[in-house]
C-alpha cells in the first residue's frame, strides 16, 4: 500500500494530541456498515460488491487539498467535498468502467447518488478542470490509487445487471486510527466496530416469527386477514371496515403474515395526527403484540415532531432493563424523526412517511428506511384531500418500485379514491361491497358480515340552530348523559362551553389552540372521564373540534356536530355508544343512540349565504356544496346503519354521480373544484419524478419548503410567565408552551417585541430557524398577550 493516501484526513482530531482520521480509513468504516446494511438485500454478489464499493467511495473528495486545509483550521475554497466526489468518480471513470461495467450513462447517475449522501445532489456544474485544479494534482493521482485499492478489495464489483431505470430510482464507534496498516488489514477491523456499532445503533433486526398474536376470538374481517391469499412480490392490501370493528388488530395480523413470507423486515405505522401516534405507539409498547410479532426484542421508534413529549416514547428511551419480549429504543434511533424511520417498527405521523415522496434534504434516507417496512396507513380517508391524496400515490409508487408492501385501513374512502390507490401496485376495481378486504391484482373478500352491531342504527336529526343544540344538551346532561359537542371552528367551541357552562352544566373544552402542556391534560382528563374505563362521566358535556373524530378512543350517550361533509359525520358517530359491552343499551341514560346535527335546511336554499346563517365561523371549514350534498342525502334517509349503509352514504356524497348543488351554491361549489384542481397541480409539481434521476429530481429543499398537507399558514407562539424577572415558559418546558394559530389572524396583532431583552435572553440560545419561526409571548394574570389575543388554561388562545 502506498502510505500517502493515509495522508488526507477524513475526520479531524478530537484534541491535539489525538490522531486525525484518515479519509480511507473512514470511507472503510462506512463501507463495513454497509456490508451489514447491504447484506439484507437480495442481490446478486458482483452487484451487492458494487454497492458497498461504491460506498465506499462516498468521501472520495475528502481527498483533497482545501478540505485538509478546512480541517486544519484555514480557509476552505473549493466546492463542497461530496461535490468534490462526483467530480474525481467522473475523472476516473474508465478505471471503475473497467470492473464494474455497465454504461457510462447509467453510471453518472449513481456516482451522483453516491455523492449525495449530504441529503441531496452536489453542486457540481459539469466544470471539472477548475474543480480539479483547486482539489490538486496530488489529490486527483491518490484517489485513483485508492480506487485501485478498493477495487481490488471488493474483486468481483459489477454494475452489469444494473438497467437504466435502476440507476435512475458515528465518531465513537470509529475511533481515529494512527497507525499505518494495509488496507485489507484496517477493512477486518471495520468490520468488527461495524458489527459493534450496527447493535449500539439499534440497526440489527429482528427476524419475525408466526405466534398467534391475540388471545380473543376474531372478528371476521381479522379472520379474513389470517385467511386472505397473498401473491408473490410487492403486496398492497386495503381494509374497509366500520369504526370499532378492529381494523388495526386485523392489519397487525395481515402484516405479520407479510413479513414471514419475506415482504418486509419491519412496520411503520402511519398516522394522520401526532395524538393518534402517540396513542399507537403507547399501544404497542404495552399490550405485548410486537413483541409476539418477533423472535426477539424489536427497536420501536415514535417519528413526529412531538416525539421529544412524548412520556410513553422517553419511558422507552431511559428504560434500563426490559422484558425479552418487550420493545426497546436506543437513543441514536430517538435522536430525529428520519432516524426513527429506521427501527424495527415506527409510529409516527403520515407526514414523516410522504416526506419521502418529496423532494426534500434526505428523502432518499426516508425512502430506504420505509422500503423495507410493512407500510400501515391507518385512517387513510382522511387524506383524501386532493393535494395530500397525490402524494400518497407517489409515495405508493415509490413503495412498491423498492419492493415494498403496504396496508391501507378506512372506514370511509370513496371508490374512486380506493381505485386510484389500489392502482400503485397494478389493482383495482369499482366493487361496492362493504366491508371488504381487497389485495391489489389478487384476492379480495367480499362475503363479510352486514349484521349491525350491538349498538344498532344510529338515528340522524336536524337541530335548526344553535339554541336548539345548547337545549338539547342541557337536558341531557340533566339526565345524567354524557355528552359531546363536536364544532367545526375552535371560536365556535369557545362559545358553545361558555353557553352550556351559563347554563350551569359541567362542560370541558378541547381544541386545537391549546398549549402543548394543556391539550395533553386535557386529553388524559377526557380519557379519564369519557374512555374506554371512564370514570364520572354522567351529566358532563365536552365540546371539541375535530380532533375528536379519530385521536381518541371516546364513548358518549348523546351526540351534537356541527354539520361536516359525510365521511366526517360518520367519522364521529363513532364515538356515539362506542364501547357496549361495557356499557350496553339497557345501563344508557337514552333509549337509542342518535346523532343531533347542526344544519340549515337543506330544502330552502334562498342564497349562497346557506350554512353561514346557522353555523358561524365553522360554516367555512368545508366546502358549502360538500356540507350541501351531505344534509339533502342525509336528513331524507334519517340514519347511519353499519357496516351496511355506509358505502352508500359515502359514496352520495364524495362519490362521482353526486348531486349537482342549487343554483345559488354553483358559484361557491366551483371555487372548491378550482382550488382542489389547483392543490393537485400543486402536488404535482412537488412529488418527486420518477422518471428522472437522483440529480435531476432531488433537491435541496427543508421540509418546510414542500408541505406534506396545503391548508392557512400557521403561526407558533411560545407562551411565557414572568418569574423573579426571568420569563419561564408556560408548561414547564418551551416546547410544551407552544401553539400555533392561522398566521393571516396573528400577523394582524401587536404580538410582543421580540427583541426585548428578557425575550431576547430567552432566545439567544436557540437555533436559527426556530429563533426565527417561533414567536415568544409573556402573558399577565388576566391572560392577556396584546391588544385583541389573550390566553388561559381553561379555553386556551382566544381572539378578540
Amino acid at each position: 500500500m502506498e502510505h500517502h493516501i493515509l495522508s488526507w484526513p477524513g475526520k479531524s482530531a478530537v484534541s491535539p494530541s489525538d490522531p486525525e482520521h484518515p479519509a480511507v480509513y473512514h470511507m472503510l468504516d462506512v463501507a463495513a456498515v454497509a456490508e451489514i446494511m447491504i447484506a439484507r438485500f437480495v442481490f446478486q454478489t458482483a452487484l451487492n460488491d458494487a454497492l458497498v464499493l461504491l460506498t465506499a467511495l462516498h468521501d472520495l473528495g475528502k481527498v483533497n487539498v482545501q478540505f485538509r486545509k478546512m480541517l486544519r483550521g484555514q480557509p476552505y475554497q473549493s466546492n463542497s467535498h461530496w461535490c468534490v466526489t462526483e467530480v474525481l468518480l467522473n475523472a476516473h471513470d474508465d478505471l471503475l468502467a473497467e470492473r464494474l461495467g455497465s454504461k457510462r450513462l447509467r453510471r453518472e447517475p449513481i456516482y451522483a447518488a453516491v455523492a449525495g449522501h449530504h441529503g441531496q445532489p452536489s453542486k457540481w456544474s459539469g466544470n471539472d478542470e477548475q474543480v480539479l485544479s483547486i482539489t490538486g494534482t496530488e489529490a486527483v493521482r491518490d484517489a485513483q490509487t485508492i480506487i485501485a485499492a478498493f477495487l481490488e478489495l471488493w474483486p468481483e464489483a459489477s454494475l452489469q445487471a444494473v438497467a437504466r431505470e435502476d440507476s435512475l430510482t458515528l465518531p465513537e464507534w470509529f475511533p481515529a486510527e494512527g497507525k499505518v496498516m494495509p488496507l485489507a488489514d484496517y477493512l477486518m477491523l471495520a468490520r468488527a466496530k461495524a458489527a459493534i456499532a450496527i447493535q449500539k445503533a439499534g440497526l440489527t433486526g429482528v427476524a419475525p416469527k408466526a405466534d398467534r398474536l391475540f388471545g380473543f376470538d376474531l372478528r371476521p374481517m381479522q379472520s379474513a386477514c389470517a385467511e386472505i391469499a397473498l401473491p408473490n412480490g410487492p403486496t398492497l392490501a386495503v381494509i374497509e371496515d366500520e369504526t370499532g370493528a378492529g381494523k388495526t388488530e386485523a392489519a397487525l395480523i395481515l402484516a405479520q403474515r407479510m413479513l414471514c413470507a419475506g415482504k418486509g423486515r419491519g412496520l411503520f405505522v402511519a398516522l394522520p395526527t401526532m395524538a393518534t401516534s402517540d396513542a399507537m405507539f403507547g399501544r404497542l409498547r404495552t399490550d405485548g403484540v410486537i413483541g409476539r410479532m418477533f423472535d426477539g426484542p424489536p427497536m420501536l421508534t415514535l417519528a413526529h415532531g412531538k416525539a421529544g413529549l412524548s412520556d410513553d416514547f422517553r419511558d422507552l428511551i431511559d428504560a434500563q432493563e426490559n422484558a425479552p419480549e418487550d420493545p426497546s429504543c436506543t437513543t441514536w434511533l430517538a435522536d430525529g424523526r428520519r432516524k426513527a424511520l429506521l427501527g424495527d417498527v415506527g409510529v409516527g405521523t403520515i407526514d414523516q412517511a410522504l416526506l419521502a415522496a418529496l423532494p426534500t434534504k434526505f428523502h432518499t434516507l426516508r425512502h430506504f428506511a420505509l422500503s423495507s417496512k410493512i407500510l400501515i396507513v391507518d385512517e387513510v380517508h382522511e387524506l383524501g384531500e386532493p393535494y395530500i391524496a397525490e402524494v400518497l400515490e407517489r409515495l405508493l409508487q415509490l413503495h412498491r418500485q423498492a419492493g415494498g408492501s403496504a396496508i391501507l385501513l378506512t372506514a370511509t374512502l370513496p371508490l374512486a379514491l380506493r381505485k386510484k390507490l389500489m392502482a400503485t401496485y397494478g389493482g383495482g376495481d369499482d366493487d361496492p361491497a362493504y366491508p371488504a378486504l381487497s389485495i391489489a391484482g389478487g384476492a379480495v373478500r367480499r362475503d363479510l358480515p352486514q349484521e349491525t352491531g350491538a349498538r344498532g342504527p344510529v338515528r340522524v336529526d336536524r337541530l335548526p340552530d344553535i339554541a336548539a343544540a345548547v337545549d338539547l344538551l342541557v337536558n341531557a346532561a340533566r339526565g345524567g348523559a354524557a355528552c359531546v359537542w363536536v364544532r367545526n371552528a375552535v371560536d365556535d367551541a369557545i362559545a358553545a362551553v361558555q353557553a352550556l357552562r351559563a347554563a350551569g352544566v359541567d362542560a370541558d373544552l378541547l381544541h386545537a389552540r391549546f398549549a402543548l402542556a394543556d391539550r395533553k391534560r386535557i386529553e388524559q382528563a377526557a380519557l379519564a372521564r369519557f374512555g374506554k374505563s371512564g370514570q364520572g362521566r354522567a351529566g358532563r358535556v365536552l365540546v371539541g373540534t375535530q380532533i375528536l373524530e379519530s385521536s381518541l378512543d371516546l364513548d358518549f350517550d348523546v351526540m351534537v356536530s356541527d354539520l361536516a361533509p359525510m365521511a366526517g359525520l360518520i367519522q364521529r358517530a363513532g364515538r356515539l355508544w362506542r364501547h357496549m359491552a361495557l356499557r350496553p343499551a339497557v345501563g344508557r341514560p337514552v333509549p337509542e343512540p342518535v346523532l343531533h346535527v347542526v344544519s340549515p335546511d337543506p330544502d330552502t336554499v334562498d342564497n349562497g349565504q346557506w350554512l353561514m346563517q346557522v353555523l358561524e365561523k365553522g360554516a367555512y371549514t368545508y366546502p358549502q356544496g360538500l356540507q350541501w350534498r351531505t344534509a339533502k342525502h342525509l336528513f331524507p334517509t334519517g340514519q347511519i346503519i353499519a357496516p351496511s349503509g355506509l358505502r352508500g352514504l359515502i359514496e352520495a356524497v364524495h362519490g362521482v354521480d353526486a348531486l349537482d348543488v342549487p343554483a345559488a351554491l354553483e358559484k361557491a361549489d366551483r371555487n372548491a373544484e378550482g382550488k382542489a384542481m389547483a392543490h393537485k397541480s400543486h402536488a404535482w409539481q412537488n412529488r418527486i419524478d420518477l422518471s428522472k434521476s437522483f440529480r435531476e429530481g432531488s433537491g435541496d429543499g427543508r421540509d418546510a419548503d414542500y408541505p406534506t398537507r396545503l391548508g392557512d399558514a400557521s403561526r407558533t407562539l411560545a407562551l411565557a410567565r414572568m418569574t423573579d424577572g426571568r420569563l419561564s415558559p408556560w408548561g414547564g418546558s418551551w416546547p410544551m408552551a407552544e401553539v400555533a394559530a392561522r398566521k393571516t389572524r396573528l400577523d394582524a396583532l401587536p404580538l410582543p417585541d421580540q427583541t426585548q431583552p428578557a425575550i431576547a435572553a430567552v432566545k439567544k440560545d436557540w437555533p436559527d430557524w426556530r429563533r426565527d419561526t417561533v414567536t415568544v409571548c409573556p402573558f399577565a394574570e388576566d391572560g392577556t398577550i396584546c391588544e385583541g389575543l389573550s390566553y388561559s388554561a381553561d379555553f386556551g388562545l382566544r381572539f378578540g
